[in-house]
């Protein structure tokens, strides 16, 4: 599903190019997890961006589901993150102007596969039946990020990325998220790369690897 190969990204500074990532190699097959970790500033979320296309890259490759990003123009890589890819990130994003039954919707539509029966068993499955007229704003955090969680499933996306998703809930609530979304995923051909600090959640993972120094260890397997 995922193959990435000697990918490198550096950002200018006034004492010259500071290298983030150099050379990362990675591969996550259809239907798996893996959870990235590392320190604070490691590369994490670079990487990430990288993935779902919302930045270039210097150097490398990136292939997903056949497909290499890099031979992808600005308007293909928008059909990539509208229909290829699923964004779920710790302060949520959710639209604030919609109810939570139309921000369900909202990725699915874009991409065009908006299913009517897929959502309504999201609904049940997230627990948002008594929440679908309501707005983001009268949600609790961890409400918020099952809506985050429903909306990224909707379009059923063959890549599944996750920025801290757990990160601004308590340890009860995140618990409670993370294992809703490995039930979701239970049996699916959508695979999850998950960033976190936390090795508990990462240890619910397939696989761990973790960023140092611009480069990747490997850590282990399920």
């Amino acid at each position: 599903m995922l193959k990435i190969q000697g990918l490198c990204k550096s950002y200018p500074t006034p004492q010259g190019p500071l290298a983030v990532l150099r050379g990362i190699d990675l591969e996550l097959e259809e239907g798996g997890s893996l959870a990235l970790m590392g320190e604070s500033g490691s590369g994490k979320s670079t990487l990430l961006h990288l993935v779902a296309g919302l930045d270039r890259f210097d150097a490398g490759s990136i292939w997903v589901a056949g497909r290499s990003l890099a031979a992808l123009d600005e308007s293909q890589l928008a059909a990539w993150r509208r229909s290829g890819v699923g964004l779920i990130f710790q302060q949520f994003n959710l639209i604030a102007s919609l109810r939570v039954e139309d921000n369900l919707a909202f990725q699915a539509r874009l991409a065009g596969r908006h299913d009517p029966h897929w959502q309504a068993q999201l609904v049940q499955r997230l627990g948002l039946g008594q929440l679908l007229k309501r707005y983001p704003e009268q949600l609790s955090c961890g409400q918020q990020q099952r809506v985050a969680l429903g909306r990224a499933l909707a379009a059923r996306p063959p890549l599944l990325l996750a920025d801290e998703p757990t990160g601004s809930l308590d340890e009860a609530s995140g618990d409670e998220v993370l294992e809703l979304l490995l039930q979701l995923l239970e049996g699916s051909t959508t695979s999850l790369l998950m960033v976190t600090h936390s090795p508990r959640m990462a240890a619910r993972l397939q696989r761990r690897v973790s960023l140092q120094g611009g480069r990747l260890l490997a850590r282990g397997e399920a």
